[in-house]
């Protein structure tokens, strides 16, 4: 398997927090937050894909390497498949990464977690999930959660459904799906070409589209979730974050 290509898709209208790629967060717009991280990773080539010039100009003044792609792209998934059929056109690299643009707090050792379950050939796609910590976090629709289960010190085990309500029933964890994807091109050539499946209509999770579709998502477990900034709240919680953490 050869190195994957890290794409990050991110764009500027954004409903509930416009322009919030180049949100200020200790003085860095917040998709370079993210760039840095996934560089530090040293899993391979990086790139923001984006929706718009301005973002492009931003992440290449940083010193990042960014390419346009068509604004009017339904999804970050249909963004990622864009830019890497543009920056990989002879389809070397046989894993696509999405990073989300939103996590300016996500550990670059994640990257490597996530690509554990690339390894195992049976997966098509490859995701993370943490465990849900507190009653709140469980039982709001905003945090996805993941019935799977890992058998002893199994490092990966495969997602059975996707849901925003409380699955599985009864006693045991509840795990916390964090929205980053290791795909294999073919996977998510495939996955680009259908149109939205009907869980995925009623749930508003793409990934099950990928699951209705017979592809196979394998998880990974991570400690903690990361948070993604989608309001202004968040945007403040993730400026005193990292102003701690440069203390």
């Amino acid at each position: 398997m050869t190195a994957p290509l890290v794409i990050i898709p991110a764009r500027l209208a954004s409903t509930r927090l416009p322009g919030k790629p180049l949100a200020d967060i200790a003085g860095k717009p917040m998709i370079v937050h993210v760039l840095h991280a996934a560089q530090a990773a040293q899993i391979g080539r990086v790139v923001v894909a984006a929706a718009d010039q301005e973002i492009c100009d931003v992440v290449k003044n940083a010193g990042g390497e960014a390419v346009l792609t068509d604004p009017n792209l339904a999804s970050g998934s249909d963004r990622v498949w864009q830019a890497a059929h543009h920056l990989d056109p002879t389809e070397k690299h046989d894993v696509l990464i999405n990073l989300q643009g939103d996590l300016p707090t996500f550990p670059p050792d994640y990257l490597h977690t996530l690509m554990q379950t690339m390894e195992d050939t049976s997966f098509d796609i490859g995701t993370l999930v943490a465990p849900v910590t507190t009653d709140a976090e469980k039982h709001a629709a905003s945090v996805v959660k993941v019935a799977c289960h890992f058998y002893g010190n199994a490092p990966t085990t495969p997602a059975l459904y996707f849901s925003r309500s409380v699955i599985p029933w009864g006693e045991g964890l509840t795990w916390h799906h964090v929205g980053i994807y290791g795909w294999r091109r073919d996977a998510l050539r495939k996955f680009v070409s259908l149109p939205e499946s009907g869980l995925e209509q009623r749930e508003k999770l793409e990934q099950l589209r990928a699951l209705e579709a017979g592809l196979r998502i394998g998880c990974a477990h991570i400690k903690t979730a990361p948070f993604g900034v989608d309001t202004p709240e968040d945007l403040e919680r993730a400026r005193q974050a990292v102003g701690r953490a440069s203390l």
